[in-house]
């Protein structure tokens, strides 16, 4: 398998899981790091175990032909611009989330990936989680039956205390509650009823806390779905709680029930009908960027590279669906109404 040399764009905290999750895969090493502030070369590489060359001219990183894939860790009103330099620069990307905090810029950097044909990774890394990959399998084994309702939520008060708040605060960066955190939500919601989003409806509202005062935006919101096939589901996003971090799944099937780390069904004979039964998984219980399963979802991704194919599960065709559905509950708050996917154009 090729070893894949990697450019990291926004050096932040972000970017130092992304880097360590990097390094720590078998096929690839990051090998650049482009920030707005001059970095001490060798301090980066004694810190990260990896030869790396900073750069503030971004132009400069994108030229050097030893260079594979980008890792975009830049604030969210970046994201755009930087898609568009990597792709044009024949790079492959590793897109952190939000992809974009509008459509017109989705749609933007969809044509600029597909003209340059270059490979995608999006990081909603949740769906390599050990949580989620055991509740897809209890899906697809049909333990559940079929789910008619799905309900998945983000709690994690975004406060002073945690590293995000600093930029988070602000709409040019935050966005909203769903694109700053709950897009994660939104996601392991779709990725675990499947099928399509028809319409949403979304509420918002915000924390009397002066704490989160400094939002420029609704810290809270609650989005019902549609899905084709007359499902509904629903998420909560809640940046503003005072709570430890919780991420809350639901699922209700034609024969049984999934509750966050217990289930209960009809298609297993001798289980105790009044009692869940415990499933061995590892909780998403963290918002600290430190804990995300982010090793497994790139080794996916370069694997995926050495096969020329697309990624599972997280490349920017399928991320693309998730995106959507967000900027269109995020429309419908602002409307006040209900809001059709295919009002999207």
């Amino acid at each position: 398998m090729k070893k894949y040399n990697v450019a990291v764009i926004g050096y932040g905290w972000v970017a130092t899981a992304h880097i360590q999750a990097i390094n720590a895969t078998a096929h690839a090493q990051v090998a650049a790091v482009f920030s707005s502030r001059p970095q001490d070369d060798a301090a980066l590489s004694a810190r990260h175990g990896s030869a790396i060359q900073s750069y503030t001219d971004l132009t400069a990183m994108l030229k050097r032909p030893d260079i594979h894939a980008v890792s975009i860790c830049s604030y969210p009103s970046q994201h755009v611009e930087h898609v568009l330099a990597a792709a044009k620069a024949g790079k492959h990307i590793i897109l952190e989330k939000p992809i974009t905090l509008s459509l017109k810029d989705a749609k933007a950097v969809t044509a600029a990936v597909a003209k340059a044909k270059v490979k995608t990774c999006v990081c909603f890394e949740c769906r390599f989680s050990s949580q989620f990959q055991v509740t897809k399998s209890v899906i697809d084994a049909g333990i559940l039956g079929t789910i008619h309702y799905g309900e998945v939520d983000y709690y994690h008060g975004i406060g002073p205390w945690y590293g995000q708040f600093r930029w988070n605060t602000a709409k040019k960066d935050g966005g909203s509650s769903l694109l700053s955190a709950g897009c994660h939500a939104m996601d392991a919601l779709l990725l675990c009823m499947g099928g399509e989003v028809e319409a949403v409806t979304s509420y918002s509202t915000r924390s009397q806390n002066k704490v989160f005062a400094q939002y420029e935006y609704a810290t809270t919101s609650v989005t019902i779905l549609k899905f084709s096939g007359g499902r509904i589901g629903k998420v909560a996003s809640v940046i503003d709680c005072i709570q430890p971090y919780y991420f809350h799944t639901h699922l209700v099937g034609s024969e049984g029930s999934l509750l966050d780390n217990k289930f209960h069904s009809n298609q297993l004979g001798g289980l105790n009908k009044h009692a869940w039964s415990t499933l061995s998984m590892k909780m998403l219980d963290s918002g600290d960027v430190s804990d995300h399963p982010y090793q497994s979802q790139f080794e996916a991704f370069f694997a995926a590279l050495d096969r020329g194919e697309d990624m599972p599960l997280t490349s920017l065709a399928e991320s693309i669906k998730s995106h959507r559905v967000v900027l269109a509950a995020d429309l419908s708050a602002e409307l006040g109404r209900e809001v059709k996917l295919k009002e999207l154009k």
